[in-house]
């Protein structure tokens, strides 16, 4: 029976085989790895990545699709862990001593932001993770300061990770088709972000982009003085697209926790 994709879990299954295979060459399983899918969907990567790979994780959350799986493939080499992979623990999934994780998935749109925030908890376990994501979404986590695409979400993932745009994925790849362009991210750990307090990069970064139009002396109003700024060694007069994540670190680093 034919699966209809359901709106309220933001599913379009991709079906172009050479895009498929595109994917694969880019993330090149290997046996031996540890690799987890989130939202294996109809399985069409899942097939794939089963052809390298010894054990292949999968998180989904609709029931119908786990039934589908479970009767589609060998519950030996496909584990298959039904639920909201947005409350997924990744650091229960075994792996070998000496090696870490290897996440990918085609994320919901409408729930890739929060779920990229949940999944940067656990990147000391992470060796790479490869995500078709909407283009947008995929340019602004490796947007450069001084544009348009530069915000919260380059920041913070920019700190935790080396990121790059491998390709651009067409509407017509998948079923149905979405109104948007896909692309292809991946996303490697970084061994040595600089230091930082988490909760306090969070809370200038949130402030700052929060007016974006506004310089920044009046974006971080409350939380840092005119002073202060030029004290980091920060413009005032600049607006929050054009700080680096460097001078958002510095701030952070002078702003108490418990603020």
């Amino acid at each position: 029976m034919k699966h209809i994709a359901r709106k309220r879990f933001g599913q379009n299954f991709l079906t172009d085989k050479q895009v498929l295979q595109d994917i694969i060459q880019t993330i090149a399983p290997v046996s031996g790895d540890t690799m987890v899918e989130i939202g294996p969907g109809l399985g069409a990567m899942t097939r794939l990545l089963m052809d390298d790979l010894d054990q292949l994780h999968v998180v989904e959350l609709d029931r119908d699709l786990v039934v589908r799986l479970q009767k589609t493939f060998d519950q030996k080499k496909l584990l298959i862990h039904s639920g909201d992979a947005l409350q997924f623990d990744f650091g229960v999934l075994p792996v070998p001593a000496g090696k870490k994780l290897r996440v990918v998935g085609n994320l919901p749109y409408n729930i890739s932001s929060p779920l990229l925030f949940h999944l940067a908890s656990f990147t000391a376990l992470v060796q790479d993770q490869h995500f078709m994501l909407q283009k947008e979404v995929v340019e602004r986590m490796v947007a450069p300061p001084g544009g348009k695409s530069y915000g919260r979400l380059s920041v913070m993932l920019q700190w935790r990770y080396a990121m790059s745009l491998r390709f651009i994925v067409p509407p017509t790849a998948f079923d149905p088709p979405p109104r948007v362009e896909s692309a292809i991210v991946r996303m490697i750990p970084l061994e040595a972000p600089l230091a930082c307090n988490q909760q306090a990069l969070e809370q200038v970064v949130l402030k700052a982009f929060s007016m974006r139009r506004k310089v920044l002396r009046n974006c971080l109003a409350g939380m840092f003085t005119e002073n202060q700024l030029i004290d980091a060694g920060i413009d005032p007069t600049l607006r929050p697209e054009t700080v680096s994540l460097e001078q958002y670190v510095g701030l952070a680093n002078r702003l108490p926790v418990a603020v």
